[in-house]
């Protein structure tokens, strides 16, 4: 036992050992993140936990040898300088009036926060490891600013430039999740400008692959994303729903998540939702195009309202600064010839205001806040109106054409654009017939878009004895085509091969394109994707035989300088180029059907077969129809013939005329038909022996029912 007169005094070992302590305390917190002499903070954490282990453990010893060596006495009996004695706490951190610990680094031995001596600098530092970033996680966090940055500005190029620069295209399935679940916490507008942004960063930027597995991750997370979006189960089904009418997600996309999802998950509501209440329905595309309002959610009278509210008011208070915020505001510059058109109006009805809209107009053009293409747009409309203006102002006529002069002096309106002179009235003439084929030529595509009938718009073109305005209707057509689905760029691209044949020169289809790459950039305020649908139409007229090869160069030489039409340019040259181009330009439009030509093929040939053997016309038709490939129709044709020349049955021939009759087989997609049939002639005769002047047959009946365009040769001699 211990002499008394030791206890509450350190033993010259205790004392080195405390030393020691010390020195382990001060160095370790003087030491940097890295030490100078190359040591981590870890590693001197380390050495210093395993000194305290051996102070410990020596500690423990004394103990049992100052009791004794029993085990059953009062551990750590001490005696304060009052007298009174204490109870140690247990590992020696000591009670009320003690030293405590020699080194005290546990939390729980902290001073109480509530404490008047409490001192944070007696904490204990807590040392926490920062995990490592992967390439993944980096991917996530970058996306996140370039969403936010899209539903501010709406600038599809700078998203999709953006997310190229970020350079991990296999995590792009993970930008189509974020974008899709950020837009369904939010408003109508961001749910279609992401519907927007996915369909034009579809297959340029990111593929149909990424496409899938991104609509595939949000299924499988829809049951997270209930937690904070109550509504997620009906809106996530209007997205899958919208991808497929966009034709970003092929339809058997939905069969194939049924089969690998719990019946009971809210993912497998999600696509039984899409699949019956929004897929199943009428016009369902239209419903889904319109469900969220567009990208600006107003309507036209709306922004027309607003405009010439903005325009009075700043009549009122000639304040240009404000003014071009409000315009800048609207978000619509696209419509921004309706400002200019109903800005020289109220110019024109008031003397007064005159000179403040020309203040207003050429401030917006010098911004580049109204482009020039879109200044242009809205005098030539005001130029539409000037017979009905001069009803109501006598001198409108006039005061448009000092507008005019002042505009084009003045720098903020082109020298191109023609006006109404003094004497003018031969340009006005001019204009007003101009005026008239316009109106005819789109009242013409559209009723073709509805019949499909090539032979009665060749004969309408004809009736209207205007060739000079032909590559007007070329560029009128591709452009309506382009903001409509597959099936009308299809039937676009059928009517100007027939056209080329039948009415139209190569020179016409030249200045057509050309006018077409020359308006490109103003065609994609409308269009989104105007660029990139141009430049297939481009390369499918390659491969249709419309143009040659060489025409693109032509059209080169003839595009302004820096033009931006001149990339759309390239980009068909390359896909004309292609391997397997014309293949691939030929089905570019079919439908979003995800059918292999082989599968089509195969199904022609069973329900070819079928009516041979049945005789069923309505059926045979029906299942034509269902096809959905009308692009492909040329193949019906072909194995129809060779069928009948192979079984010597021309009952056949009766379902080709069904097919012509009802309009499911267009006379282009029938010569083409019966071409195919005239190449393969010399192969066919090794198996039938007749088979040339069968072939010669079919041509004679063919062009006597109408089948056939009249330039179709029937030279079949080798």
């Amino acid at each position: 036992m211990a002499s008394p007169r030791n206890e509450g005094f350190l033993t010259q070992d205790q004392r080195e050992k405390l030393r020691i302590a010390v020195q382990n305390a001060e160095t370790l917190s003087l030491a940097s993140p890295r030490s100078p002499t190359g040591g981590t903070t870890s590693a001197l954490l380390q050495q210093y936990e395993q000194q305290k282990e051996q102070q410990r453990a020596a500690a423990a010893a004394a103990a049992a040898r100052s009791g004794g060596g029993g085990g059953g006495g009062v551990r750590h009996v001490r005696r304060s300088h009052s007298g009174k004695t204490i109870k140690v706490k247990k590992d020696g951190a000591g009670g009320k009036g003690t030293w405590g610990k020699l080194i005290d680094t546990d939390t729980d031995g902290c001073l109480d926060r509530n404490d008047p001596n409490y001192d944070s600098d007696e904490e204990p530092y807590e040392l926490v490891e920062a995990p490592v970033s992967t390439p993944l996680d980096d991917y996530k966090k970058s996306v996140v600013p370039i969403i936010e940055e899209y539903f501010s500005t709406g600038d599809v190029k700078l998203a999709a430039s953006d997310l190229k620069e970020l350079g991990y295209d296999d995590f792009h399935s993970y930008f189509v999740k974020k974008l899709v679940s950020m837009a369904m916490d939010r408003h109508d507008k961001e749910k279609e400008m992401a519907s927007v942004l996915l369909s034009s960063l579809y297959g340029d930027v990111i593929s149909s692959t990424h496409i899938r597995l991104g609509f595939v991750m949000l299924l499988e997370a829809v049951d997270d994303l209930a937690v904070d979006i109550l509504d997620v189960v009906d809106v996530l089904a209007l997205f899958i729903a919208r991808a497929v009418v966009d034709d970003i997600l092929p339809p058997a996309f939905l069969s194939r998540e049924k089969a690998s999802l719990s019946e009971s998950s809210k993912g497998m509501q999600v696509v039984q939702i899409a699949e019956k209440s929004y897929l199943s329905a009428p016009h369902h595309a239209e419903l889904l195009e319109r469900r969220w309002g567009g990208s600006t959610c107003t309507t036209v009278d709306a922004v027309k309202l607003r405009i010439t509210d903005l325009l009075k008011e700043y009549i009122k208070n000639v304040d240009t600064t404000e003014a071009c915020r409000c315009i800048r505001e609207l978000a619509v510059p696209f419509f921004h010839h309706e400002v200019v058109k109903r800005a020289l109006t109220l110019g024109m009805e008031s003397p007064t205001a005159e000179a403040l809209i020309v203040k207003l107009l050429k401030e917006a053009s010098e911004e580049l806040l109204i482009s020039s293409s879109q200044m242009m747009k809205g005098f030539s409309r005001v130029v539409d109106s000037l017979d009905d203006l001069s009803l109501d102002i006598p001198s409108a006529k006039s005061q448009f054409q000092t507008l005019v002069s002042k505009a084009i002096s003045e720098g903020w309106l082109d020298s191109s654009f023609v006006h109404l002179g003094a004497n003018g009235d031969v340009q006005d003439d001019e204009h007003e017939k101009l005026r008239r084929y316009k109106r005819e030529a789109v009242s013409m595509i559209h009723e073709y878009f509805l019949s499909d009938d090539v032979p009665e718009l060749i004969r309408s073109l004809k009736e209207l004895d205007s060739p000079e305005y032909n590559p007007i209707f070329i560029k009128k057509l591709i452009t309506i085509a382009m903001d409509r689905k597959n099936r009308e760029k299809e039937m676009a691209s059928v009517l100007l091969s027939s056209l080329s044949m039948e009415l139209f020169s190569t020179e016409d289809i030249v200045k057509g394109f050309i006018m077409l790459l020359e308006s490109a950039e103003d065609t994609a305020l409308d269009i989104l994707d105007a660029s990139d649908e141009l430049g297939l139409f481009l390369a499918r007229a390659v491969i249709d035989d419309v143009l040659a090869p060489l025409n693109l160069d032509e059209i080169s030489s003839k595009l302004p300088p820096n033009c931006s039409g001149a990339e759309t340019l390239n980009m068909a040259r390359s896909l004309a180029s292609a391997r397997h181009a014309g293949e691939r330009l030929l089905r570019c439009w079919g439908g979003g059907t995800g059918w292999a030509v082989e599968d089509a093929k195969d199904k022609i040939a069973k329900l070819l077969e079928e009516y041979e053997s049945g005789g069923d016309v309505g059926e045979a038709c029906n299942c034509i129809r269902e096809l959905h490939m009308p692009f492909f129709n040329h193949e019906v044709v072909k194995k129809a013939l060779v069928m009948a020349m192979e079984k010597k049955n021309e009952r056949i021939l009766g379902l080709l005329q069904e097919c012509f009759g009802e309009g499911i087989i267009t006379i282009n997609q029938m010569t083409k038909g019966f071409s195919r049939v005239r190449d393969g002639l010399d192969d066919l005769a090794l198996d039938i022996p007749d088979a040339r002047e069968k072939f010669l047959s079919y041509v004679e009946h063919a062009k006597k029912s109408g089948w056939l365009l009249p330039s179709f040769g029937v030279a079949t001699s080798a």
